[in-house]
């Protein structure tokens, strides 16, 4: 089992980085201002599911394969710039605040939409698939059991504290969305930051 000390070095550093801006916060939060708490949770967990899959490809060498394919990565990383590019066009052109759904399957339908764009924001980019490969084995210690369960250890206690984050970042954008329904001009703001930052974070990874 990994000590305790280990455990928390880990959650530090886990804290550090989901306090960052990046492309997933930017999501959460604007699917949270402009259809509610529920779809931003939706759009969390699909994050949430996204960061598991990472655990566990990485766990299974994916990243290596990564790094040894670099046609492969290319094609990860300059599909992942499309998707958050094609998203920012979407909340830009997208109404501010969405009315609510009429029925039980709208509220579903959307819901679903929420969860996939989160689950592909992440899934999408490679950088999130490396982060695990290079975090995790650095706080794996043979002498303290099976390497699979101490991966499987690190890869829930990432979930967790990114859900956490995630979590936060839902919460505090809704309570605010009231807020901006009586602020036309900060609508508009806030519409262009999300979408430039989407657009910027695009960039980014299609570059490095």
């Amino acid at each position: 089992m990994i000590s305790v000390h280990l455990l928390l070095m880990f959650v530090v550093a886990l804290i550090v980085v989901c306090a960052l801006p990046g492309a997933d916060m930017a999501l959460v939060m604007q699917t949270s201002l402009s259809r509610g708490a529920a779809s931003g949770f939706a759009a969390a967990a699909g994050l949430g599911v996204s960061r598991a899959i990472h655990v566990t490809l990485s766990a299974c060498g994916m990243a290596a394969l990564l790094r040894s394919a670099p046609w492969l990565y290319e094609a990860v990383r300059y599909g992942g710039a499309v998707y958050l590019a094609w998203i920012a066009v979407q909340i830009f052109r997208a109404p501010m605040f969405t009315p609510p759904a009429a029925n039980a399957d709208a509220v579903a339908r959307l819901r679903r939409v929420c969860f996939v764009k989160g689950l592909l924001t992440n899934l999408l980019n490679p950088k999130a698939l490396l982060f695990c490969s290079v975090l995790l084995p650095q706080f794996l210690r043979p002498e303290a059991g099976r390497i699979g369960t101490q991966m499987l250890e690190l890869g829930v206690i990432l979930v967790i504290v990114c859900a956490t984050f995630d979590a936060l970042y839902v919460i505090g954008a809704a309570r605010i969305a009231g807020w901006l329904r009586a602020h036309p001009f900060a609508q508009n703001a806030q519409r262009w930051l999300f979408s430039s930052a989407l657009v910027a974070f695009a960039v980014r990874l299609s570059l490095d």
